[in-house]
């Protein structure tokens, strides 16, 4: 039956979550769509309207189906759940919330809907599921934040009562504070069904837009009578770069903001927006869009850097196609390389990598007066609302944006997607104006990781010393710079991994092409870089008949060091701590894949890698400051002011427990707000694993000086304890205790009686010409292992273990350091053995692979201590850290067990077979 979203006069009824409902739709509506905006089950969610994400999953009759290729009008006298109606009828699925909620199981939350669901209907039948059957039962339904571990653990838990270890409390530490592993202090909506995502906050009869692209890489174009258009399609607005008011160009890098919202006579990728239509709902759903008044010229296009300098340069002022360059030279590795014993080099190359996240794009935007509003899913509600601004000719205080919870971001929800196109709209009719991407329209048009392609070259002496390193990057930037300044200029620092260089050079250089803009995506162009120079590090271990392992801490960094921009750093610098804690993980496995070779016919052969990472938090050598503001009402209730975007990794969580222990009070004690530009100052946009470091580090200035302020008010000594109750704050000291009558004082304004306001900006200074200077002030470290099966006669890869070491500081939270650590190597499996993005091809989730809860194997996860000089309580960031190592361990552990070298990623079974023949051949 085909699936067709349009009203009709026809209705369906059925029981939702036991109550009887009449929907009156379409019995070939799809049966999300029905429930989503007839039924209000905005629990539901789309992510992909072909079966392949499993968001939408609903019990029908108890048995879990895909809503989204379930027409209404099967379900016609059924009984229909939902996620919603489950936790808030059925004990079990209840159950199942809290246990999601011990486990970290839920992070951003878009995917919790149809995981849920699908195990419940799984532990009615089996109360006690082993993991084989928990494995088979979510298998349809697709998570890129979790890693799926904890989702395993939690349904495996949920008639248990297992909770996370408690960390051992300190001497006067607070237990719901900084190192306690709480649970997410915003996860009760995320597995109730109760959260809000930016396409569930529009008001009923919204206007809805959709975007025309270009079918084409590269095109002219001419838009013909669009007036003429709007009136016979029954329209309320067609727009095109006519209607933008403001300038027709954004972009996130200051001297790079170079993308229109409506392109000009010409578009630079598949998939660029030329204009967009404006209506009702059922009026744009209903149009032939193949009919739209466009005519198009196809021109000459390049998809890969190689070609780029053959075509007409797509920006004028770029001369070759080239954006930017990046460069750092640390001693002299041409003259010391002839000197080196073993000198290894090596190409290699990535793809496009799709983000993945379940959410697609989606915003809500309505005018109000002279303002306007915009609601939608971003990591950056501050670099949102400047973008805007300059879009549609306004002051950035007539823009107010309120992010909704975000389904999944990893660095593309930094950048303009969908905002601009409401927002617009919503000016230009005054009406409420909604936009929900597509599938198929957000893979197309988003932000991807940049391809690369790298030359390396490394020389060591015969005591396994490296000596010198040269490294040439070049990285696909798209037709547009988003990010791609900050990947070339990241990447040269990053080159060398967490190791001691003396003699280094590195070049980078992003290209455009007619692709989708390359932005940023956990790691900005480190995980690349990584891909080489780990490989290489074991061809030299090889080669001079030194342990892979003992090779890497024999060459890494340790304080006092200086890294290849000649900063030195006398803490923090944990590398080393990392690979003692895989040691004696790694002498057992090994010996154990040893033993099983020994055994084993052949055809399947196991391996062992590791490899090592390190990440600069925060902005490369520029400014970029957090700000905090919190205060205490009259009636006595402490409230915190965080506008950092929470995108699942847990910073809402973090940030209110760096404040609670710096102001003296449990977390319990603290009313969060925000994010929201109208009421919560600017925290940064949340990237470059900076929230936890810099608003951590505002959120406890701001938490000491508040605490600072009540002391001197009850005239108590510092180690005071704090109390409050009611409008009345309580402080106990060694000379007894202070009450301190809140509503007595004299107000700070209007809306709190004590407030303090507290930013951050880390210490960074600028880089010379040949790279020198101190980029960052906090560098997270990092040691990955792996073990892999290689069928030999197949050159398929089974992944049996992953070990992460990470040194994090401080864990301000232990749970959602696990939590970060999982996704980050979910993601790092990805890109070592499945994913590219093929520009055209590859635009659904059902072409495009991303790991599913068969691919991710169990991950132990070893969290260290080091402690920082400038991190909130020693804390460094994560974010980006967790998949730096995974996919170079994975390749070595290929190589490890089968001598094939896969240089080109993903590694899938094909390159991986080729590699093997070509080793058999050589030897």
């Amino acid at each position: 039956m085909a699936l067709v979203d349009v009203e009709a006069p026809a209705g369906v009824s059925f029981l939702l979550n036991g109550k009887p409902v009449h929907l009156d739709a379409s019995p070939a509506a799809r049966l999300s769509l029905a429930l989503r905006e007839r039924g209000e089950a905005k629990d539901v969610k789309v992510g992909c309207d072909a079966g392949d994400c499993g968001a939408c999953t609903v019990l029908v009759d108890g048995l879990p189906v895909c809503s989204c290729t379930t027409a209404l009008g099967q379900v016609d006298g059924a009984h229909v759940e939902t996620q919603a109606g489950l936790v808030a009828n059925d004990p079990q699925a209840r159950a199942l919330a809290d246990a999601f909620q011990r486990h970290q199981a839920a992070q951003c939350g878009i995917c919790t809907p149809g995981m849920m669901v699908s195990a419940v209907a799984l532990l009615r039948e089996n109360s006690a599921p082993q993991e084989a059957e928990v494995l088979d039962a979510l298998g349809g339904v697709l998570c890129r934040c979790t890693g799926y571990r904890k989702i395993i653990d939690a349904v495996m838990d949920v008639n248990g009562k297992a909770e996370p270890v408690p960390v051992e409390a300190r001497a006067g530490e607070i237990t719901s504070g900084v190192g306690a592993a709480i649970a997410r202090i915003d996860g009760w909506p995320k597995v109730s069904g109760s959260e809000r995502f930016g396409d569930d906050v529009a008001p009923a009869g919204s206007l809805v837009v959709k975007v025309i692209r270009s079918p084409h890489h590269h095109a002219a174009f001419e838009l013909g009578d669009l007036g003429a258009y709007r009136r016979v399609s029954g329209l309320d607005l067609v727009m095109s770069a006519a209607d933008v008011p403001g300038q027709n160009r954004f972009g996130v890098i200051p001297g790079f903001e170079d993308q229109p919202m409506f392109a000009e006579g010409e578009t630079r990728f598949k998939g660029e927006a030329v204009a967009a239509v404006v209506g009702q709902a059922d009026v744009v759903a209903a149009l032939d869009l193949s009919a739209f008044p466009v005519t198009w010229t196809p021109l000459p296009h390049a998809l890969v850097p190689n070609e780029a300098a053959k075509v007409a340069n797509l920006h004028e002022t770029r001369a070759n196609n080239v954006m930017c360059r990046g460069f750092v030279r640390h001693g002299d590795p041409e003259a010391a390389m002839p000197a080196a014993s073993v000198v290894v080099e090596g190409t290699f190359s990535t793809g496009f990598i799709e983000h993945g996240y379940i959410e697609p794009e989606a915003a809500y935007a309505e005018r109000r007066g002279e303002r306007l509003e915009v609601h939608c899913c971003t990591q950056a509600p501050y670099m949102n609302r400047a973008g805007l601004a300059g879009l549609l000719g306004l002051s950035e205080r007539a823009i107010r944006v309120v992010p909704t919870a975000v389904g999944g971001g990893f660095g593309s929800k930094l950048d303009l997607t969908a905002q601009p196109y409401a927002a617009l709209a919503a000016w230009l009719t005054g009406r409420p104006v909604r936009i929900t991407y597509s599938r198929g329209e957000s893979i197309a048009s988003s932000t991807k990781r940049h391809p690369s392609e790298i030359s390396m070259k490394i020389g060591a002496t015969a005591d396994g010393t490296i000596l010198a390193v040269e490294f040439d990057g070049t990285f696909n930037t798209g037709a547009y710079a988003s990010w791609g300044p900050t990947v070339a200029n990241r990447v040269p620092i990053h080159a060398s991994g967490p190791y001691r260089t003396p003699n280094y050079v590195a070049r980078s250089a992003g290209i455009h092409t007619n692709t989708a803009p390359a932005g940023a995506f956990r790691g900005f162009g480190v995980p690349q870089s990584a891909l080489a120079q780990e490989p290489l590090y074991d061809e030299i271990a090889r080669a001079l008949g030194i342990d892979r392992l003992e090779f890497r801490r024999r060459n890494a960094l340790q304080n006092g060091d200086p890294t290849v921009t000649g900063q030195v750093f006398t803490q923090g610098m944990g590398i080393i701590d990392c690979f003692d804690a895989l040691e004696p993980h790694w002498k057992r496995v090994v010996a154990e894949a040893e033993a099983f070779n020994a055994s084993a016919d052949g055809q399947v052969r196991r391996g062992v890698g590791v490899a090592g990472g390190w990440y600069g938090c925060g902005n490369t050598s520029m400014s970029n400051p957090s700000t905090i503001r919190a205060g205490i009402t009259k009636e006595g209730k402490v409230v915190l002011h965080q506008g950092a975007t929470d995108i699942g990794q847990g910073s809402n969580t973090v940030i209110t427990q760096i404040f609670a222990t710096a102001l003296g009070l449990p977390v319990e004690a603290i009313t969060l707000v925000g994010p929201d530009t109208d009421v919560t100052p600017d925290a940064g946009k949340t990237s470059a694993s900076r929230q936890t470091f810099i608003t951590g580090n505002a959120a406890r200035l701001c938490g000491e000086a508040l605490r600072a302020r009540i002391l001197r008010l009850g005239n108590v000594s510092d180690g005071a304890v704090l109390k409050i109750i009611g409008a009345t704050i309580i402080a106990h000291d060694a000379a007894g205790e202070r009450v301190i009558d809140i509503a007595s004082l004299e107000p700070d304004n209007g809306s709190y009686v004590l407030e303090t306001i507290e930013s951050y900006d880390p210490p960074t200074s600028p880089l010379d010409e040949n790279g020198q200077g101190e980029p960052y002030a906090v560098f997270g470290t990092t040691a990955q292992m792996a073990e892999v099966e290689v069928d030999m006669a197949l050159g398929t890869v089974k992944l049996l273990r992953i070990i992460a070491a990470h040194d994090v500081g401080k864990a301000i939270n232990p749970l959602l350091v696990e939590g970060q650590v999982h996704g980050g190597v979910a993601q790092g499996i990805g890109l070592a053995l499945m994913e590219e993005f093929l520009p055209g091809r590859t635009e659904n989730l059902h072409d495009y692979l991303i790991p599913t809860i068969g691919d991710v194997p169990p991950i132990d996860v070893l969290i260290l201590e080091t402690g920082d000089a400038h991190g909130p309580y020693g804390a460094k960031g994560l974010g980006e850290h967790c998949l730096i190592p995974t996919a170079p361990a994975i390749i070595n552990a290929i190589t490890d067990a089968s001598g094939a070298k896969v240089r080109h990623m993903p590694a899938t079974p094909d390159k991986v077979l080729q590699a093997i023949r070509e080793c058999s051949a050589a030897h």
